[in-house]
């Protein structure tokens, strides 16, 4: 099961049913379902809109009723108006983890130093500043935690410039978003110098240095985000971007991102034309378990603005995606993907999530896949809407009759 969210704040239920029959008493976990229906409601007073450590059977738990449909409320377990049989849920709980993004930032002379004319700040550091800015104090991020590691470092060293262990204390610790204070600590690193060189398999090794240390006392769901405009330069033959794959893809734990800033299409002296130092970046982020680079082409600052946050954005609602794996309709009977219900409980008032695929819906969840499902899939809005929530939880529960349509 994986489900992964801020600490403390979402419980999770998982819940299976039995169309009819008693949930025996003798059963703790309410997975088998006697033949006789005659006590399905038992117990008095069920709510619709509470969850209590009680079995069906002692009328701790709520009835969903099949033929609502995927807005609507959970049933209280009254008769069905169209003749169905009710299902009587049980749940067990699970326990959730926060989300640390690491990102690894750009600040070589490539990024915005004029030295070339397609190194210009205008197109291409000053946007993704805006848009990183901009991501990191969205109120949307409340409920991330987040640290971020400049490089180069300033040194005209290139040995200290390329030693991992200079990038293991990150520019910004981890912190709790919405902050400013990444935005602010770029815009003065600008300010001050411009890096030589692209220590990128050094800032990469002390990034996950500083994980793994970080990780011993807040443990969690981590993911480190590189943002680039460029291949490794400099610090000999280990920073390559071979080297580079096997050192992101042996921290099988630490997926890694990669958001690769693309030179502007200007033309430079005697016609030159800026190379493309991106398209290799794919490899890097294919190894780190995350298919393939976010790459951003610059020449417009305002679209490069605009792709940019879409990429941190996707990569936010890739990170914190709620997933929990399907349990076992009770009693043996057959999975029927049509019959789920996905609802969730905020101050004492429960009502069912939506089924849509594509999370353009409100409140919505979708199967990771549609033709062999096995796991229910919070949409990231519906996510981080849960996460901000107090003393929330969500239940999964199977129905006796079809309740969405899944394409």
């Amino acid at each position: 099961m994986a489900f992964w969210a801020a600490p403390g704040v979402l419980g999770l239920f998982v819940a299976t049913t039995a169309c009819s029959g008693d949930i025996s008493s003798n059963d703790p976990e309410g997975l088998v379902a006697p033949p006789d229906d005659s006590s399905v409601h038992a117990g008095g007073g069920s709510s619709n809109t509470g969850i209590d450590a009680g079995t069906a059977a002692q009328g701790g738990r709520p009835l969903i009723d099949p033929n609502e449909g995927a807005s609507g409320e959970v049933g209280n377990g009254d008769a069905d108006p169209n003749g169905g049989s009710m299902c009587a849920t049980v749940s067990a709980s699970a326990k959730l983890e926060p989300l640390y993004l690491a990102f690894a930032f750009d600040v070589s002379g490539s990024m915005g130093n004029m030295s070339q004319p397609w190194y210009d700040p205008a197109l291409k550091w000053e946007p993704a500043l805006e848009a990183t800015r901009a991501f990191l104090e969205d109120e949307a991020s409340k409920g991330l935690t987040a640290s971020l590691t400049a490089f180069p470092i300033q040194t005209d060293d290139e040995g200290a410039r390329c030693n991992a262990g200079n990038y293991t204390n990150p520019t910004v610790p981890m912190t709790q978003l919405p902050s400013t204070t990444f935005g602010d600590r770029l815009a003065a690193i600008r300010a001050a110098y411009w890096g030589e060189g692209t220590p990128t398999r050094a800032v990469i090794e002390g990034v996950q240095g500083f994980v793994a240390s970080h990780r011993e006392k807040h443990p969690g769901r981590y993911a480190m985000v590189l943002v680039t405009d460029g291949y490794p330069q400099g610090c000999g033959d280990v920073n390559t971007i071979s080297a580079i794959e096997g050192v992101v893809s042996a921290a099988d734990d630490l997926p890694t991102y990669v958001i690769g800033v693309k030179n502007p299409p200007v033309q430079g002296r005697h016609g030159a034309t800026a190379p493309d130092t991106v398209s290799d970046l794919n490899s890097v982020a294919a190894a780190g378990g995350t298919e393939s680079a976010f790459i951003i082409d610059t020449g417009d600052p305002e679209k490069t603005k605009a792709d940019f946050r879409e990429a941190v954005e996707a990569i936010r609602g890739e990170s914190i995606a709620c997933s929990v794996e399907l349990p076992m309709p009770p009693d043996g009977r057959r999975f029927e993907k049509d019959h789920l219900v996905v609802s969730t409980t905020t101050g004492g008032a429960t009502a069912n999530l939506t089924y849509d695929a594509s999370c353009a819906k409100d409140g919505a969840w979708h199967y990771d896949s549609a033709s062999e499902p096995s796991e229910v899939v919070l949409c990231p809005e519906t996510c981080a809407r849960l996460q901000d929530a107090e003393a929330a939880t969500l239940e999964v529960g199977f129905t006796c009759d079809p309740v969405i349509v899944v394409r």
